[in-house]
């Protein structure tokens, strides 16, 4: 059995690291980069099922996961101590435990959803052909969305820096930062809301629909602008792909996946550096522009590689 080797972990590190944030999906960049190279590429990473390349894949998507920790770890500390503290007090009071606890149930949907689908996605659609399909259909979703998608009128940042965040209206207030004003209008979404936005990276399951794009579609569908939207599918993304690390990472430490435990750890390096980049870059993107450039991109690429492999 042929093993990824150090070349092939870098470059598809990178490219993992960035297409898993940016909304142009990393499992069909995935599939479809092998495909084009071809030759040892092809045969190396391949998502047959005695191929060590879906474990290495995982290992750099554990990556991605801790890279948006890193970037997001003041949040976390601050979501996590809402979710413990409500469940010590046994009451949500305030936005951060309110929060914590929508990134909890919509992260479900996406848990159930992989477990019943991983078999269909890994032996029926981890091929160029539906990758490309699902890339097309990606882009042409995240252009429908820019074109009829209407915002909730957003609160100036200004007028968010003295946000009261207590329980009672008599509690002072403080300023909070721009990341806890998103995080207030977070809050108020519905649960309903967040589990059906939570619910849309279930679609990403499939190579070719990207888990960030679907989840940002579904957040502007709901009213959510472009900052609020990123930042919801970032945090909703964190746990969504540790879990399904800690759930498959075991694999990569078989016996016949020996020979490329090394070029994985290479690889997962470069995908958690290329992802803090790219999620660095994004957050700041996503202030004044939209998801047009990444739909036109997605369209072509789709489109090419489906002329490409049917040809």
């Amino acid at each position: 059995m042929s093993a990824v080797t150090y070349l092939e972990a870098i470059v598809v590190g990178a490219l993992q690291g960035v297409s898993e944030l940016f909304p142009v999906s990393s499992l069909g960049h995935s599939i479809l980069l092998p495909a084009w190279v071809g030759g040892k590429w092809a045969q190396d990473l391949s998502m047959g099922k005695d191929s060590p390349y879906l474990a290495v894949l995982v290992a750099m998507h554990v990556a991605t996961a801790l890279a948006l920790v890193i970037f997001f770890w003041r949040d976390w500390v601050r979501i996590i101590r809402g979710l413990l503290t409500s469940i010590r007090d046994r009451e949500i009071v305030n936005p951060d435990q309110r929060l914590a606890w929508l990134l909890v149930l919509a992260t479900i949907p996406v848990g159930i959803g992989g477990v019943l689908l991983d078999s269909l996605v890994r032996d029926h659609l981890g091929k160029p052909i539906p990758a490309a399909i699902f890339l097309t259909l990606n882009g042409a979703v995240l252009l429908a969305v820019e074109r009829f998608s209407k915002t909730r009128t957003k609160v100036p940042v200004a007028a968010e820096q003295t946000i009261d965040f207590s329980a009672e209206a008599t509690m002072p207030m403080r300023a909070v930062s721009v990341e806890e004003a998103s995080d207030l209008r977070l809050s108020k979404l519905s649960v309903g809301e967040a589990v059906l936005i939570g619910a849309a990276q279930i679609l990403a399951l499939f190579p070719g629909i990207s888990r960030s794009g679907i989840t940002m579609v579904a957040g502007l569908r709901r009213g959510l602008d472009h900052t609020d939207a990123a930042r919801f599918a970032f945090l909703l993304a964190t746990p969504a792909i540790l879990g399904a690390g800690v759930y498959k990472t075991p694999t990569l430490f078989t016996p016949e996946n020996h020979a490329s435990l090394g070029p994985a750890l290479v690889g997962s390096l470069v995908a958690g550096i290329a992802a803090y980049i790219a999620v660095r870059f994004l957050t700041s993107y996503f202030e004044t522009r939209t998801l047009n450039p990444f739909a036109i991109y997605c369209v072509i690429a789709g489109v090419g590689s489906l002329v490409f492999f049917l040809a």
